[in-house]
C-alpha cells in the first residue's frame, strides 16, 4: 500500500489544505492528515478540536485518515509504514523553509521522500493565520474554510476572545 502523510498544524484547516488533501488522496492509496505541534504558534483550537474539525471536513474521502502526533514526523511515518511526506507550497518563500525540513527528514530516514504540491492559484494567499485574522474581525469565512467548520471557527473566535 502506498501511504503518504500530510503534516501540519491545521489551526484551522483551510480550503487550501483541503485542496492539497483532495489532490494527494487521488494519488495515494492512503493519506494520513497528521496534526502536529507547532511550538511557535498560539493555537486557536486545541489538538483534539483540530483533529475533529479535519475529520468532519474529509469524511467524503474514503482513503483519508486523521491522526495527531507529538513525535518527530519521521518516527510517526515509520510506525505507519508511510514513505512520502506531502507539503503544500503557496509561494517561493514556503519552498525555502520546506526544502530545509525535507533535507533534515531525508537525513533522519533516507527511505522517506517529500513531495511538494503547489497550491492551487485560488489559495496562494490563504493560511490558517489569515483565517484567524478574518474570524477575529467577523469577516465572511466562506472562501477561506470548508463549509463544515465555518460555524466552529466563528464560535471559537467569539468564545475565546479572538474577535476584535
Amino acid at each position: 500500500m502506498n501511504i503518504a502523510v500530510y503534516p501540519g498544524s491545521f489551526d484551522p484547516i483551510t480550503l487550501g489544505h483541503l485542496n492539497i488533501i483532495r489532490r494527494a488522496a487521488a494519488v495515494f492509496d492512503k493519506l494520513i492528515v497528521c496534526v502536529m505541534v507547532n511550538s511557535g504558534k498560539r493555537p486557536m483550537f486545541n489538538r483534539d478540536e483540530r483533529v475533529e474539525l479535519i475529520k468532519r471536513t474529509v469524511e467524503r474521502f474514503s482513503n483519508v485518515e486523521v491522526e495527531w502526533s507529538e513525535s518527530l514526523l519521521v518516527e510517526f511515518m515509520r510506525e505507519r509504514d508511510a514513505k512520502v511526506i506531502i507539503k503544500g507550497l503557496r509561494a517561493v518563500s514556503d519552498f525555502d523553509w520546506e526544502f530545509q525540513i525535507a533535507l533534515v527528514n531525508r537525513k533522519l530516514d533516507s527511505g522517506i521522500e517529500t513531495l511538494f504540491m503547489p497550491s492551487s492559484e485560488r489559495y496562494t494567499y490563504l493560511s490558517s493565520s489569515v483565517v484567524k485574522e478574518m474570524a477575529k474581525y467577523g469577516a465572511d469565512l466562506e472562501t477561506f474554510v470548508p463549509k463544515e467548520i465555518i460555524q466552529d471557527v466563528i464560535k471559537k473566535a467569539e468564545d475565546e476572545g479572538w474577535r476584535a
